[in-house]
């Protein structure tokens, strides 16, 4: 079994919510959104973000505006939409859940 596959899976369920969540806290361009991710060390690249942030967009869950940039061509600043706000809301609920879900087999097995 691929392990690598495995970790790419999971990371690939919880993309939506953490760039759902980045957004909600200020308006952001994508390379502020590969910054944070960075950090919080998930690395994505921009052939996995910018089709996230499309559909992301087309479903109404986030919206745009173009700005001057000082130092190149307009950039786009991605915002979180009030509908965006409560799926993110919902997915976090979700994530709890399922966290919680998973630490309680994780413990059964180790008490056994």
């Amino acid at each position: 079994m691929d392990i690598e596959n495995s970790k790419a899976q999971m990371k690939k369920g919880v993309l939506e919510m953490c760039i759902l969540s980045i957004i909600s806290f200020k308006d952001v361009y994508a390379s502020d959104i590969i910054e944070s991710m960075k950090d919080a060390n998930l690395l994505i690249v921009e052939g996995t973000l910018y089709p996230l942030l499309t559909r992301l967009k087309n479903d109404g869950l986030l919206a745009y505006r173009w700005e001057e940039s000082k130092s190149g061509p307009p950039r786009k600043y991605y915002t979180i939409t009030p509908l965006g706000n409560e799926f993110l809301g919902e997915l976090q609920q979700g994530w709890n859940d399922l966290q919680y879900s998973v630490s309680n087999i994780l413990q059964i097995k180790s008490n056994n």
